[in-house]
């Protein structure tokens, strides 16, 4: 299987990513919008990776591994400010925390 086969399930990811961030109000659809972007560039580093066919280059996968670890990270830190914004004002709609604001 070439790489173009990945890069078509790469950009369908992409694309379920982006109309999550573009369309969803719920705080925590658009934290899993961002990790399914996170994983499609990922996934595309990783298919990219093979220069010439049958050698593999590991710095790509070491890069994806931190990627990865990185982004558990910053999406645990992400879903508790969500927690402690619902505990607070008891909504995970953006537009009702954005009418709060002021």
């Amino acid at each position: 299987m070439g790489p173009s086969y990945y890069l078509a399930f790469v950009f369908a990811l992409w694309a379920v990513g982006i109309y999550c961030l573009a369309t969803k109000r719920n705080m925590l659809r658009m934290i899993f919008g961002l990790e399914i972007m996170i994983n499609a560039a990922n996934l595309s580093f990783i298919s990219l990776a093979t220069g010439v066919p049958g050698f593999v280059d590991p710095l790509a996968h070491s890069i994806v591994i931190v990627s990865i670890g990185l982004s558990g990270g910053v999406s645990a830190v992400a879903i508790t400010l969500v927690v402690y914004a619902y505990r607070q004002y008891g909504t995970l709609d953006i537009r009702e925390l954005k009418r709060l604001r002021g």
